[in-house]
């Protein structure tokens, strides 16, 4: 009997910069009786459980404290009754400031290995935008309505702004605003000064360290420059010199007009319910940018999700799913982790023996990757049709261009965006001595430089659950 339907049960970890804390999510793959292969698409996306938030427990040396904090996600998974074998998909990310910290890999793999049988760690600013955009709810919402929005997560250590359109993500970035950046006590002396806030202060004239007492009126000229310099950013590209040195990613794409704003993160809670106070600038913050929100082009909307945006996308939007059609040699190993994507740009119509293998040996060298090195994911957007003398070219191409990996017996994955896996895998068992270590999926949209995890197959290895992501971490 033909499976129509599969439940996935799904875990997001946020460690912020200032507050940490997890959903669980059920997510619900159902068989598209209309696609060729019968592939399984995301249906629905159910939160069931929002956990307890947490300030970001941090030792004395400024490192994240990763004993505190397993044991918090260890009490979470008891209290919300859910037991870790349980989980088959999610992420766990480490947000903002958070992820400058030198044990912040660590963190992440500790983590996601606590957390369940596949759980990815990540961390990078366009991929924190891009769940956070689709956890706020800004993405469905440029779908449901016809809108085009940019939404903006302000979290403690950096505002993630994103653009959305007809329910997709186009363009994102990020800018180190956030409310956690300067850190005081109950007598307004400094006891936290992130290096982007020490920019502001000596952009404005102010000079203070940590330990010194700060006038309110100072705190709010910090605040008013840092709100102003968010509201540049979310008008058109960074101008000033200030807005330059602040930003951790490339700008975002302004070819298309926006229709609607939207704020969402933990400083967002204040920006539209004017509630809440924290030992630390965000509330001030906030309304700063309240003040300026009237300087925007289009009216600003209220998301579904504000401060467990990010989260709930890295519980329930971080997933992506494959065609039903893959071919897997049963003596590789899944699961894989942090697997480079590197796009190979073989054009079907150029189709030869020496065109696959120099357009694979640019991809290799486009990322200083030398092969045979490492295991990659070669991805490919248009390379072959289903036509037996093309897919025994494409085939024998393949062989020839990786005689490296192949010698050391390396996993060899291809990736395809259209429907060819299983075709192209059946071939290059025929036709080649790669024999063994070959995984072929399609189906799936990749980028350049994304990282992925495969993990292992559903459904009679029909399935392959992948997530997409990014992993940007300082070297320790």
């Amino acid at each position: 009997m033909e499976i129509s339907k599969v439940e996935l049960l799904s875990v997001g970890i946020d460690v912020g910069s200032a507050t940490s804390h997890l959903v669980f999510s059920n997510l619900v793959l159902v068989r598209d009786q209309l696609s060729p292969t019968l592939r399984f698409n995301i249906q629905e996306r159910k939160i069931i459980y929002k956990g307890m938030i947490i300030p970001t427990p941090f030792l004395g040396d400024k490192t994240i404290d990763i004993n505190a904090l397993t044991e918090f996600f260890k009490s979470e998974y008891k209290r919300a009754g859910i037991d870790p074998d349980r989980i088959q998909t999610g992420a766990v990310i480490i947000t903002g400031e958070s992820a400058k910290k030198q044990n912040a890999a660590q963190i992440a793999e500790a983590l996601s290995k606590e957390a369940g049988k596949f759980v990815a760690s990540t961390a990078g600013p366009n991929f924190e935008s891009l769940l956070a955009a689709m956890g706020s709810g800004a993405t469905a919402r440029s779908k449901d309505f016809g809108k085009t929005v940019l939404s903006c997560d302000i979290g403690g250590g950096t505002s993630n702004l994103a653009v959305s359109k007809n329910g997709q993500v186009l363009s994102t970035s990020c800018i180190a605003v956030g409310g956690r950046l300067l850190g005081l006590d109950s007598e307004i002396r400094i006891r936290q000064l992130a290096d982007p806030a020490l920019k502001v202060m000596r952009h404005i004239g102010l000079d203070y360290r940590l330990g010194d007492q700060i006038p309110k009126d100072d705190i709010g000229k910090i605040a008013s420059k840092m709100a102003e310099v968010l509201i540049e950013v979310m008008m058109g590209p960074a101008r000033s010199s200030l807005a330059k040195q602040l930003m951790v990613t490339g700008d975002l794409d302004f070819s298309v007009p926006i229709d609607e704003y939207m704020f969402s993160g933990g400083v967002a809670e204040i920006i539209y319910d004017q509630k809440g106070r924290y030992n630390d600038i965000g509330s001030i913050l906030a309304k700063k940018i309240r003040f300026l929100i009237p300087q925007l082009k289009s009216p600003v909307v209220e998301p579904a999700n504000k401060i467990r945006a990010t989260v709930i996308g890295a519980g329930a939007y971080s997933l992506s799913v494959s065609g039903s059609s893959g071919f897997m040699d049963e003596k590789l190993i899944l699961p894989l982790r942090n697997i480079p994507v590197l796009r190979v740009d073989v054009e079907h119509a150029k189709l030869s023996l020496e065109h696959v293998i120099s357009k694979t040996r640019l991809a290799f060298q486009r990322h200083d990757l030398v092969e045979g090195q490492e295991i990659v994911a070669l991805y490919f957007k248009d390379p072959v049709r289903i036509n037996y003398p093309v897919l025994e070219l494409f085939a024998k191409a393949v062989e020839t261009a990786l005689p490296n990996s192949i010698a050391k017996g390396m996993p060899i994955i291809l990736i395809f965006e259209k429907d060819v896996a299983c075709s192209v895998g059946n071939v290059i068992r025929r036709e080649t001595a790669l024999q063994t270590n070959l995984l072929s999926l399609d189906e799936l949209s990749l980028n350049d430089g994304d990282w992925i995890d495969i993990s292992e197959p559903l459904l009679h290895r029909q399935v392959f659950p992948v997530t997409v992501k990014s992993l940007v971490f300082p070297a320790n």
